[in-house]
């Protein structure tokens, strides 16, 4: 008897450890942009709709948290973003991808290729990102099937047990039904994030940034978000506007345009660069 209580006991410990190993796989974080935001530090993507992976590896080079994929308002297929990850898989900044439309093909398309942030644009009611969530997450939490891709060779032969913990889920309010389910959007289980359209706000309103009514609707997406303890979102010209951690910076063409100029205002003279020595990301 007692040698069958010594085996038991063994059993039992093993089994606790081979827990314990389990549970911390499935906190295993990669995703440092999800990491950043939600211990309260602002986090800045730069917007990506071009398909050059050239150019998706100087983005996501440059010191982005992470790389705002543009596919709801450019001619990106998922084969051409899938490239361009692929192309700088292990670039620091994470892959968000702004989807076309959330529904399910389209969001677990954008898991698949290797995404860990999903920005669902145009919500008007809760029952919209709750499909979202349902579609980007495994099961128990959601219905994503298990499909394949090249997620796993990406973020490690464990993303099935680990990627409910890293993605993030980002709902953007751009029109006046939005703001008022505000707290309803915001109060979903799985959506981690809250983003306010500011041009698209000004556009479905008639009014601009600074009028009483515009700020308004901002001042209740804040109060709705921050009260469902969610992250706040906005463009990047609002890095001062309190409780805003979220930010979209411009696109490509933005960069290179006031990169250049910079250049010109202020070329350096002395020894010529020697071609075949910049940095290649």
């Amino acid at each position: 008897m007692r040698a069958t209580r010594i085996v038991l006991s063994v059993a039992t410990c093993a089994m606790v450890v081979l827990s314990a190993v389990s549970n911390a796989e499935a906190q295993r974080m990669y995703n440092t942009a999800k990491q950043k935001v939600l211990s309260g530090q602002q986090i800045v993507g730069g917007t990506v709709d071009t398909p050059d992976p050239q150019i998706y590896c100087a983005m996501a080079n440059a010191g982005f948290d992470f790389i705002w994929i543009e596919m709801q308002h450019s001619p990106l297929s998922y084969q051409d973003v899938a490239r361009m990850i692929w192309a700088c898989k292990d670039a620091p900044a994470i892959p968000f991808i702004r989807v076309p439309d959330a529904t399910e093909g389209d969001i677990q398309k954008a898991t698949d290729i290797g995404a860990l942030g999903i920005i669902v644009p145009m919500v008007i009611t809760p029952e919209e990102m709750e499909n979202a969530v349902q579609w980007a997450k495994y099961p128990p939490m959601g219905i994503r099937s298990q499909g394949g891709g090249q997620y796993r060779a990406i973020w490690g032969n464990d993303y099935r047990q680990t990627a409910n913990d890293n993605i993030m889920i980002i709902a953007m309010i751009e029109q006046l039904e939005g703001v008022e389910q505000a707290n309803a959007i915001a109060s979903v289980t799985g959506v981690d994030a809250i983003f306010a359209a500011s041009s698209d706000l000004g556009s479905f309103s008639g009014r601009r940034q600074g009028d009483p009514e515009y700020e308004r609707m901002i001042t209740k997406i804040k109060d709705d978000t921050l009260g469902a303890d969610k992250v706040l979102g906005g463009p990047s010209a609002w890095r001062d506007r309190e409780g805003f951690l979220f930010f979209q910076a411009p696109g490509t063409t933005t960069f290179i345009r006031n990169g250049v100029r910079a250049m010109l205002a202020d070329a350096p003279e002395g020894v010529a660069a020697i071609e075949g020595t910049e940095p290649r990301d």
